[in-house]
Formats: C-alpha cells, sequence, structure tokens
C-alpha cells in the first residue's frame, strides 16, 4: 500500500458518479490554523490521509501517524488498513494536541515500516 496524500482539513465528502467511480471533495484544505483562544490550548485538527493498494497488493497494513514537535512525540494514532487491490480509500485522524505556545506540529504518516509522508500544522495566534 502506498499514501498518495495527506491533509489537514475541514471536512471530506464522497460523492458518487456514472460508473464505478467516486469523487472526494475536500473543503478547508490547511496547514495552519488561528488558536481558538489564547495558549495554553488543545486543538484536534482533521488529518486524511489517502491510501492506494496497487494492484496485487495484499491489501492489509496498518497506518501509523505520529505527531512530533520539535522533534518530540506528541501524540502517536495507528489504524489497520484493509484495501481491495487495485482501489483507493482514506483515512481520518484526529489527534488532541496540546499547545502551549504558538508553534509547529509535523504529522509523520506511513504504512508498516514504510517511507513517511509528512504534513505540518501550525497554530496561529487567535484573530
Amino acid at each position: 500500500m502506498e499514501i498518495i496524500a495527506a491533509l489537514f482539513l475541514d471536512d471530506i465528502a464522497v460523492r458518487q458518479v456514472p460508473g464505478p467511480a467516486a469523487r472526494l471533495d475536500l473543503t478547508g484544505v490547511q496547514f495552519s490554523a488561528p488558536a481558538p483562544g489564547p495558549v495554553p490550548v488543545t486543538v484536534a485538527p482533521h488529518l486524511v490521509v489517502l491510501v492506494w493498494n496497487p494492484p496485487g497488493g495484499d491489501g492489509f497494513g496498518a497506518l501509523e501517524v505520529v505527531f512530533t514537535r520539535d522533534g518530540e512525540q506528541v501524540a502517536r494514532n495507528v489504524q489497520a488498513l484493509e484495501i481491495e487491490a487495485g482501489k483507493f480509500n482514506y483515512r481520518l485522524v484526529r489527534a488532541e494536541l496540546a499547545f502551549d505556545d504558538y508553534s509547529t506540529v509535523i504529522a509523520e504518516c506511513r504504512i508498516g515500516g514504510g517511507p513517511a509522508r509528512v504534513v505540518p500544522f501550525t497554530l496561529l495566534p487567535p484573530v
């Protein structure tokens, strides 16, 4: 299995189109967001990970997402994957991230021991 993309976003919707096909509508793709109030604060941004199982793939794996700040782990999520060969799917990952200051958290997404797809999320001062 392979990670096609990983993004922080507000919402994802699946809609059918003619034929055996579907469309993913992603809204509010973001790499930063204003804090809901002054720090310290906890936020729970939504991360979507798009995964493809190529033809001939065994269909089973584990998605691991490790959230780090300044090289230190602050959260971790592991989910089992089962995707039919030749198909795509997605997983939503939601971690509660505590911030003592306005900074960046890195989400390192990988399947098994494979290469990481890295996605930053920066907490900005409230508006």
